[in-house]
């Protein structure tokens, strides 16, 4: 204990200066553990001092989220879009006063082009029918839906919350990679089985899972299970499997992905299927899995990265007279609780253009009717929702979207297992904060709402469903005196049905189809 110290304790009082000789000692403490270690020059150069840059730094989102950006800045979303979520489920207005505060003459600026006589669209003739003449139990969906996010990202509460929500507002929930869960059941909702490459509740192993027939069919069978859906790759991280640290991997988890428990290790998927390694061999499992689901909707989902892969993948469908119930365009600005930067940030086309190319494939095989399209990236308000409908999509998915409404606050710590809202970690005091029914029913409100909305655009272009929705009623700004309809932006959604077979398509559409050219200026073209 230094004079200083005790000559203050002395004038103190004995608490008092218990209590500063305390601080004394701590001050020295940290001060000497600084200049004796060897891994931060800024520490030991400057002791004491320099732990204050590493808490500034620490605290830097939350400062700039709450103090320093615009509502329109931040990302992955802006406060303007997390708002609309957020008024949406708690049930109070999101209205907005005096205009827009957009600039309408920006480069890129959007609108749904509306009608002189405008209708009312019904919300019954809007939902989508998925399911081939091969498919013996159809189902009937929302153009809204949750999407692909895994028990083991999310907490058990917040699983929960998203099934039961479903069951409310009738739409469907995509259980992610991390298979069908205790409370995926519970909630009771639609779910859309999620297949990854790690087979989580239809494969054995450890090392190398792999897929298990018997299994499969016990879990496919179950009476809310609506659909199954073969992960190729998701848009956050295409080419590269799941990834859940071992820290997240709770006994329930353990159960639903069947894994051992305690875990060895972090629960990595790998990046490719074992089942299969052909375009052929896809389309035969994806048969196989609708036989052993009883002839429930299947389908794949995928990341477009070559052009000329997607047109295999099609050209398979030719051939074999097989096709999918559905196909899922996730694009590369998707979300993800955990991926390397380098695919988050640069691997995987963006949905637009990997959603436009299916749909111009699909259409040019003679195949787009028997094929529902699916698409998911960045989907969140009503016009995001028309917007991708006038890009080819028959269903829209959002992720995120339906996270906000459950309550997150983009504090982007999903991969910490510290998610302040109890949605994306396994501590079990922080998901205790996120109460079901109330969470619940702010997801399915936020659902009503964003479809309500969506749907009185559509009857603002002049129609009674949804399905209506084409390329030329959503507009583009592509320069400053230059506007383009989406069929102008993006020619190949018009692509007749059957040209890539009679050879008659758009020559560079065509060309990729015949492996002679992979990327086509049309973007270019059209700007």
């Amino acid at each position: 204990m230094t004079a200083g110290s005790l000559a203050v304790g002395y004038f103190l009082g004995p608490v008092e200066g218990a209590a500063c000789a305390a601080v004394t000692a701590a001050y020295w403490k940290v001060g000497v553990d600084d200049m004796r270690q060897e891994s931060h020059t800024l520490r030991r150069n400057f002791p004491l001092l320099g732990n204050v840059r590493y808490l500034l730094e620490s605290i830097r989102p939350e400062i700039r989220q709450y103090f320093i950006e615009g509502d329109s800045e931040a990302t992955p979303f802006d406060r303007q879009h997390r708002s609309i979520a957020y008024q949406r489920g708690k049930g109070v207005t999101d209205n907005i006063p005096f205009g827009t505060r957009r600039d309408v003459y920006e480069v890129n600026y959007e609108y749904a082009a509306q009608s002189l006589w405008p209708k009312e669209a019904c919300h019954e003739k809007s939902r989508v029918t998925i399911g081939g003449a091969a498919c013996s139990q159809p189902y009937s969906a929302s153009i809204f839906n949750v999407s692909a996010m895994s028990y083991g990202a999310l907490s058990a509460n917040a699983i929960l919350a998203l099934s039961t929500a479903a069951a409310k507002g009738d739409f469907y929930h995509n259980t992610g990679e991390g298979g069908m869960s205790r409370y995926h059941h519970q909630g009771g909702g639609a779910l859309v089985w999620n297949v990854g490459t790690g087979y989580f509740g239809c494969g054995t192993g450890t090392e190398k899972r792999v897929f298990d027939p018997v299994m499969f069919q016990e879990n496919a069978t179950r009476p809310n299970c609506a659909m199954v859906e073969l992960k190729l790759s998701q848009g956050a991280k295409p080419a590269h499997g799941g990834m859940l640290p071992a820290a997240k991997i709770s006994p329930a988890i353990a159960e639903a992905r069947g894994l051992p428990y305690p875990p060895t290790g972090d629960c990595n998927s790998p990046a490719t299927h074992s089942a299969f390694d052909s375009p052929e061999g896809l389309l035969v499992f994806l048969a196989k899995l609708r036989e052993l689901s009883g002839g429930k909707p299947v389908g794949f989902k995928l990341c477009v990265g070559k052009p000329e892969e997607a047109a295999a993948l099609v050209k398979a469908m030719v051939t074999t007279q097989i096709t999918p119930d559905f196909i899922t365009v996730d694009g590369g600005e998707g979300g993800t609780g955990a991926a390397p930067p380098e695919f988050t940030n640069s691997v995987g086309m963006p949905m637009a253009e990997g959603l436009t190319l299916i749909h111009a494939l699909l259409r040019g095989a003679g195949l787009r009717d028997q094929v529902k399209l699916i698409a998911a990236g960045k989907v969140l308000t009503a016009f995001s929702v028309v917007r991708t409908l006038a890009m080819g999509a028959d269903v829209t998915n959002s992720a995120r979207g339906m996270l906000f409404a459950l309550g997150c606050i983009q504090s982007l710590k999903c991969h910490t297992n510290k998610c302040p809202t109890g949605i994306t970690t396994q501590d079990a005091d922080l998901m205790a904060g996120l109460v079901v029914p109330d969470k619940a029913t702010r997801v399915a409100r936020f659902h009503a709402k964003t479809v309500s909305v969506a749907l009185e655009i559509v009857g603002a272009m002049g129609y009674e469903s949804a399905n209506q929705v084409s390329g030329k009623d959503v507009v583009r700004r592509m320069r400053s005196h230059g506007l383009r309809t989406f069929d102008e932006v993006y020619p190949w959604i018009t692509t007749p049905s059957g040209a890539l077979l009679e050879g008659s398509a758009d020559p560079h559409l065509q060309a990729i189809w015949e492996g002679r050219q992979l990327f086509d200026p049309m973007w270019e073209r059209a700007a």
